[in-house]
């Protein structure tokens, strides 16, 4: 059965009261210490060069990158201070849902458009596309927007799932996906990968997470961590290989990582809320990559995020100025659980959550699959 039918079978069961074939774990743990090979004492070595005829001369030996300590992605104390995750929509508006759904004449048309973005999700990659998420301002929901996609992606496929946190500024990502504690970051693995590694080698080093997902993480929760252009670019060419697919949670615009991501990836995510100072911004942004080679445009995805119920701007007008740029909009509704903040778990989002989710991971990928 394909990874997706369990998360389809939730949708479907929104839609016909059919029951789900499954839950999506939602708890992911640390991966144990790397395997031996990945030791501090057998950290991978630089090959020393070929000693011409004459006396040997002495080869110092290699420094092994030393192995940092597993940090808890939240202190205790402040971990206790969490109250219990909510619901994405009051029980109220599921009931109304579920009678809706016995008598809709629309449930055949729904369903029928559910199967097709999960067909569209499950189509095969010939070589690992990358997905850059970003935004133009902090707050706006980026690292949910990353999360959502790589739960998406890791859930209806079957290939491993990269995510890479490229925003070392105490970045949310891995406590949207729940990581219980983080230990390498992308510039630890950046001065140890090695072309010779496995994809059993460089998991070692990663955050395991459900569905054959995986996390590196940006930082470790500390003010002050750098990740500079060259050791991203050397994460994300030697990675890339091993992972169908890999989303990267960016540094907001304009900052040099995150434009280096941007033009490197297949695909672009530009999250921004749906404020009319949020449109107004990404409408000139947009403008502004009119300007780029035409693919940067034309593989960008606009989310725009609610994260109040009713906002004060007309989306449909909103969404029809920004697609004038030739970017795609969609949008990402306002959800309980999500606004809560904390780990995603994908049973408590609302049915319209599920089904932007998806529909934003089934076009991005099938952006990035029209740049080779």
């Amino acid at each position: 059965m394909p990874n997706g039918d369990n998360w389809q079978g939730d949708v479907l069961r929104d839609l016909t009261g059919a029951t789900a074939q499954g839950a999506i774990p939602v708890t992911p743990t640390a991966l144990p210490a790397p395997a031996p090979a990945q030791t501090t004492a057998e950290a991978p070595r630089t090959r020393a060069p070929a000693i011409e005829a004459g006396p040997p001369a002495p080869i110092a030996p290699a420094t092994p990158h030393p192995t940092p300590n597993s940090r808890p992605t939240l202190p205790p104390a402040l971990t206790a201070t969490a109250r219990k995750p909510r619901h994405g929509e009051p029980l109220v508006t599921r009931t109304l849902r579920a009678l809706r759904r016995t008598v809709s004449s629309s449930a055949a048309r729904e369903v029928a458009e559910a199967s097709s973005v999960a067909e569209a999700l499950q189509q095969p990659v010939t070589t690992g596309r990358q997905i850059a998420v970003t935004s133009i301002r902090g707050g706006a929901g980026k690292s949910t927007v990353a999360a959502l996609l790589g739960t998406t992606y890791a859930h209806y496929r079957h290939d491993p799932v990269l995510l890479v946190e490229a925003d070392p500024a105490l970045g949310t990502l891995p406590l949207r996906l729940g990581a219980d504690a983080l230990r390498w970051t992308t510039a630890d693995v950046a001065a140890i990968v090695e072309p010779q590694m496995s994809l059993l080698d460089i998991t070692g080093y990663l955050v395991q997470l459900p569905d054959n997902a995986w996390l590196l993480p940006g930082s470790q929760g500390r003010v002050g961590a750098m990740l500079d252009t060259k050791a991203y670019e050397k994460v994300m060419v030697s990675l890339r290989r091993y992972f169908g697919i890999t989303v990267v949670d960016c540094e907001t615009l304009p900052a040099e990582v995150a434009r280096t991501a941007l033009s490197a990836s297949q695909a672009r995510v530009l999250v921004a809320p749906a404020t009319l100072e949020g449109v107004a911004s990404t409408h000139s942004v947009l403008e502004w990559m009119t300007g780029l080679p035409p693919h940067i445009v034309a593989g960008t995805v606009v989310v725009l995020t609610q994260s109040v119920p009713h906002g004060g701007v007309d989306l449909d007008k909103a969404a029809g100025q920004l697609r004038d740029t030739g970017a795609s909009v969609q949008l990402l509704p306002y959800d309980r659980h999500l606004a809560a903040g904390g780990a995603i778990s994908t049973d408590r989002l609302a049915h319209s959550t599920r089904t932007a989710a998806t529909r934003i991971a089934a076009e991005a990928l099938q952006l990035s699959q029209r740049r080779r």
